[in-house]
């Protein structure tokens, strides 16, 4: 009996011819991850245009347009669940005096805290797609290793007082490279929702009416947290989670500290390595003890992993005598005495 992976009108079967039915089943689980639940749509789509296709071009022009067509910014929408906007184009496309679809279009993708098996199947697709990939600088090597070998890389990281591209460019940058017909990746550590500046991005693209789309992301706090074995809620202990970006201004937070100095929830702060002695000052000035546990998390989910944990009143000294660098995630919270019993990823020695 073959194994199957079906896709509406699309059925691909694999057997071993009885020899092996077991690695049948588990080259159908590798398929499965490769092939989108929306290849149904994609198909009944090619079905609904396949006559208008077929008077509008000549074969060796039709196998081209569909060649465009299924594996570009059309199939795309319909990976997304937008249907409505890939009919529209593919009629477009069809009067259009050009050969298909000829415009590019931009993938923002979250590329997660670090390990590339947190990556989503849309994110690992779109990479291997992708023609030309704008990264930053907390995206991590083995993530970048899965990009399409001849894509183009340009580096677009940020560091404190040092930004290798500003915003603005960047912005304009990928709307240049999606005018050229390029399709485009952007690549962001986490996601690029949570304090990635994803949003003023795809405002500039759809300004300018480029493609867009966009593929969530594993958060720091979250994969971050889930590897040093910390809960972020809890019942016994914390009933909600703040995110918090730890940039200073003006050698100071500008933070509504009494907000987040409340009992029964958890605090996560994101870029704050060089504002731990001013965070834990502030939290334990406006009412939370100076015993509430509090971590730092360098590499997380990565093999060079570390876990440093205290309290308000001892983490910055931890920190002036460990050898401690960039990306850190800092997590206060009761939610932190569980480490010690919940952890259980071992990072390399």
């Amino acid at each position: 009996m073959p194994s199957i992976v079906e896709r509406g009108p699309v059925i691909v079967a694999v057997s071993s011819g009885g020899k092996s039915p077991v690695l049948a089943r588990l080259l159908r689980a590798r398929l499965e991850t490769l092939i989108p639940a929306g290849y149904g749509r994609l198909a009944f789509l090619a079905a609904e245009f396949r006559d208008k296709v077929k008077a509008r071009f000549a074969f060796a022009e039709r196998r081209r347009f569909w060649e465009r067509t299924l594996q570009g910014p059309i199939a795309e929408l319909v990976f997304s669940g937008r249907d409505d906007e890939a009919r529209r184009a593919m009629q477009e496309s069809l009067d259009d005096t050009r050969i298909g679809f000829s415009g590019g279009e931009v993938s923002l993708i979250g590329a997660g805290p670090g390990d590339p098996d947190l990556l989503t199947f849309r994110a690992l697709r779109l990479m291997q797609q992708a023609d030309v990939v704008v990264y930053d600088r907390l995206v991590s090597k083995p993530v970048l290793d899965l990009v399409r070998r001849d894509a183009e890389f340009i580096y677009a990281g940020k560091e404190r007082a040092m930004h290798s591209l500003p915003q603005d460019d960047i912005n304009h940058l990928l709307v240049r490279l999606a005018k050229e017909g390029k399709r485009v990746v952007r690549l962001k550590g986490g996601d690029p929702f949570i304090f990635g500046r994803g949003g003023e991005e795809i405002d500039t693209l759809a300004a300018e009416g480029i493609p867009f789309q966009v593929v969530p992301g594993i958060t720091a706090a979250s994969g971050c947290a889930v590897y040093a074995g910390i809960p972020l809620t809890h019942r016994d202990h914390s009933q909600a989670v703040i995110f918090v970006t730890g940039h200073l201004k003006d050698g100071s937070m500008d933070l509504n500290w009494p907000a987040l100095a409340q009992p029964h929830q958890t605090v996560v702060f994101y870029m704050a390595l060089l504002g731990t002695e001013i965070l834990c000052r502030e939290l334990i000035a406006n009412g939370l003890p100076a015993a509430t546990p509090a971590a730092l998390v360098q590499q997380g989910t990565m093999p060079e992993q570390r876990v440093l944990v205290g309290t308000l009143e001892t983490l910055p000294e931890i920190l002036r005598v460990s050898d401690v660098k960039a990306p850190t995630l800092i997590i206060i919270g009761e939610v932190v005495k569980l480490r010690e019993r919940l952890k259980w990823f071992e990072a390399a020695a």
